[in-house]
């Protein structure tokens, strides 16, 4: 990571940052849905996997696959290895897929009022997927050609 000019380093960190910041509040999210607890979303839904079985399945994978994945990603980004790189461009696909999918779910079936936190919790991974994979395109050379 030496050769990032000083503002890819701090744009780097600053996403790094808020996936870390993200993956903390889904990991706290999810393992209390997994416990069983009726979790309230911002636009007026719940996710209660007593009522939607499916939910159990999306907890447990998000648990166990995708917030220690996202925390080794940023581990190995930090300790200057490239695969960290790799996973977190993976990552990033997920981010947009997923919150697109709940995005476009809550504003189909909820129809919520467009809060801060509604923001923060469907469209915001979608914006964080995309400006990482932005970055990653910027420095494509740099990460996949050292």
């Amino acid at each position: 990571m030496q050769e990032l000019e000083l503002l890819s380093r701090v744009t780097l960190y600053v996403l790094l940052l808020l996936f870390g910041s993200i993956t903390l509040i889904l990991w706290w999210f999810q393992i209390n849905v997994y416990k069983g607890k009726a979790m309230d979303n911002p636009d007026g839904s719940s996710d209660d996997w007593h009522e939607q079985k499916i939910l159990f399945g999306m907890s447990f994978a998000d648990i166990v696959i995708i917030c220690p994945a996202t925390f080794v990603g940023i581990a190995l980004i930090l300790i200057d290895s490239h695969w960290g790189f790799y996973i977190l461009g993976l990552l990033s696909f997920w981010h947009v897929w997923v919150n697109t999918a709940f995005t476009v779910t809550s504003l189909r079936f909820e129809k919520p009022e467009m809060t801060f936190m509604w923001f923060m919790a469907y469209p915001f991974g979608i914006l964080l997927g995309l400006l990482y994979l932005v970055w990653l395109f910027v420095h494509f050379e740099m990460v996949f050609f050292p």
